[in-house]
């Protein structure tokens, strides 16, 4: 088998037909990512393939990093051709990594490259790809429309203006880019970030800190934003006077875990109960142990390649959040996504709880994030969904990248979701019924998700 050839990752004959017939050429909603909109709205043109293929990416990073490649080939000040002919060295013994796959997707299907990266071939492929990047095809609006993307939703947080969205929504027709509410910045209330956030919001009281939240998220709503993003290691649920504890915090004294969790989980509900109103959908990413290596994190800041995986347990508190939102009547559309494998089957049990008529699949188990984003990830969320609720109701894909050219990995869960159900089907664990199957291809890879969003 040749690689990266039409049948790349699809091994049975029903899946190939599911791929090419219904899932192949479908339109893309990524409506989780961290593209940057000044980027998209000012057109921004990419001095080289280096800034374009492995600025911001920490997927190439750890990498790098872990062929022993010398940080300043990697986000120092090394040529960019030194970086990319590091980069092309590493990724030639990722075997076995979505990232070998990936590269060599953006390689072929944004530059028409076929041949694999290598040293041998490092720089024959920068040129080639840096005489393109001279054209006006690769400008990023010119890469989204490429790619089929119609809705892109960032990540935004509560004070950002949005200004970029809004002109983007006067400029450019062929892809809705919308913002997303992340308050992580006035939730995480143990953060340095915390009381400074606070002050550049005008806050002094917890009173006006809920009505803060409340106005940022009617003027988001009043942009085209659908959907918010929380992020945690642990879920948190403690009841308790929050006022008291945001008064100590803003007062300079040290707050306990315990205290946190309480001040988190009513700004949670308080949050949870705006969404409802507007009909949002509520994303809870759970897991991920950020900045784990103190001296790069103080070099190089956040999101460069050195967070990982927890293990904390989220069950409890998990359906204690929900259920405190549901029996309120204030549980809006929910997407919850595990970083660690362990929990796929307390997140796919614990949708059930918590669904209603008329929503189809109103509790999300989202798509395998950051870490299971690769075939073993991407076949155990959709196993876990498959046996224990209806995988039918997903959603499907998201990009959560900073990249312009990660929409192949749209592509990548396509032919893995294709090539899982092909094979169930000629297993005879389903029928070979293609009027079914049609629809529920198309409804995971697209229709889930305009039905569900509402964009």
């Amino acid at each position: 088998m040749a690689f990266l050839d039409e049948n790349f990752m699809i091994t049975n004959k029903v899946g190939k037909k599911l791929f090419n017939d219904y899932a192949k050429n479908l339109d893309i909603i990524d409506y989780h990512c961290h593209l940057i909109p000044k980027q998209i709205a000012e057109n921004k043109k990419f001095k080289n393939v280096t800034e374009l293929m492995l600025g911001g990416d920490h997927y190439k990073w750890r990498t790098m990093r872990s062929c022993g490649i010398d940080e300043d080939y990697i986000t120092g000040s090394a040529p960019d051709r030194e970086k990319f002919r590091a980069f092309a060295k590493a990724v030639s013994y990722a075997i076995g990594n979505p990232l070998y796959h990936w590269t060599h997707l953006e390689l072929s299907r944004y530059f028409g490259i076929e041949k694999q990266l290598s040293e041998k071939t490092a720089d024959e492929i920068y040129d080639r790809c840096n005489e393109l990047l001279t054209t006006d095809d690769f400008t990023p609006r010119k890469l989204i429309e490429k790619s089929n993307v119609k809705i892109i939703c960032t990540t935004d947080t509560p004070l950002d203006e949005l200004e970029y969205h809004k002109q983007l929504a006067k400029e450019f027709s062929a892809c809705k880019v919308l913002p997303t509410f992340r308050p992580d910045l006035m939730v995480d209330i143990a953060a340095k970030t915390f009381v400074p956030y606070i002050q550049k919001a005008g806050v002094t009281t917890y009173a006006e800190l809920l009505d803060k939240i409340t106005e940022r998220i009617d003027y988001f709503h009043s942009v085209g934003c659908r959907i918010s993003d929380h992020s945690f290691v642990y879920v948190p649920f403690e009841i308790g006077d929050a006022e008291a504890i945001f008064n100590k915090a803003i007062a300079g004294e040290a707050i306990c875990d315990n205290e946190a969790d309480i001040y988190r989980t009513s700004i949670m509900l308080h949050c949870a109960k705006e969404y409802k109103k507007h009909d949002w959908a509520m994303q809870i990413h759970i897991g991920a142990i950020r900045n784990n290596n103190t001296p790069m994190f103080e070099k190089l800041g956040p999101d460069t390649g050195f967070d990982s995986i927890g293990d904390a347990s989220i069950a409890s508190n998990l359906s204690s959040l929900l259920n405190a939102m549901h029996t309120k009547g204030e549980l809006p559309k929910t997407i919850l996504y595990n970083l660690n494998p362990k929990d796929n089957y307390v997140l796919a049990t614990m949708l059930g709880n918590f669904q209603e008529a008329p929503y189809f699949g109103k509790i999300q188990f989202g798509s395998g994030w950051w870490f299971c984003d690769q075939r073993d990830g991407m076949e155990g969320q959709l196993k876990a969904l498959a046996n224990l609720g209806v995988l039918s109701t997903f959603v499907g894909m998201l990009t959560d990248s900073r990249s312009l050219i990660s929409y192949p990995r749209h592509e990548y869960f396509r032919r893995i979701l294709c090539n899982l159900l092909g094979k169930w089907v000629e297993d005879g664990e389903y029928p070979e019924d293609y009027e079914m199957l049609s629809k529920i291809v198309s409804g995971i890879c697209l229709h889930n998700a305009e039905n569900y969003f509402k964009f």
